[in-house]
């Protein structure tokens, strides 16, 4: 597996060592051990998977403390723009994002420490996106932030994607008291 650091400190990108043949192909997408040795040694307890057509946007979500969530992310099928927004309040890069675009094609992960709002938009019909979680859930804590908020600047590159009523009425950035 190969670590690519981001330009935002813990977030951090995974390729698996991809073997192919004529038959397909073969990768670990999770090895405590490899992980733990590339310096991510968080213990996942939650599987999540969800499926959403081209256009979908879900995000930017995060749990508060003491549930707080690091996930580890990647696509089954498709592609989507992966966001990862900085939330921690003594970060040198706080309110700052980081995108990837994560498919079925390039097998990339992004791991997502603690402390950051998470969100993507799925880019193909039929997107399978899958997420393991260091805690499980608790709507109790779940929050978010505004997924189009203009202070966060974030380019999703769509005018109109499907959102959830939820998701819709999420806080703006200037008012959000950041639990971390």
């Amino acid at each position: 597996m190969k670590k690519t650091n981001t330009n935002i400190e813990g977030l951090v990108v995974i390729e698996p060592n991809v073997f192919e043949d004529k038959r397909g192909y073969f990768f670990e997408s999770y090895n405590f051990d490899k992980f733990k040795a590339l310096g991510i040694d968080k213990t996942f307890v939650q599987d999540n998977q969800s499926l959403s057509q081209k256009g979908v946007l879900r995000g930017l979500h995060f749990q508060k403390p003491p549930y707080a969530q690091a996930k580890l992310v990647r696509v089954i099928k498709g592609a989507v723009l992966d966001i990862a927004v900085d939330i921690r309040k003594s970060s040198p890069t706080y309110g700052q994002s980081f995108a990837i675009e994560l498919s079925e094609q390039n097998k990339k992960m992004l791991y997502i420490p603690e402390g950051f709002a998470h969100g993507f938009l799925t880019l193909e019909n039929d997107t399978i996106f899958s997420y393991k979680c260091s805690d499980n859930y608790h709507p109790e804590v779940e929050d978010a932030i505004f997924w189009s908020d203009k202070d966060l600047d974030i380019d999703w590159n769509i005018e109109s994607p499907l959102v959830s009523e939820k998701d819709k009425k999420a806080q703006a950035f200037h008012t959000f008291k950041t639990p971390f």
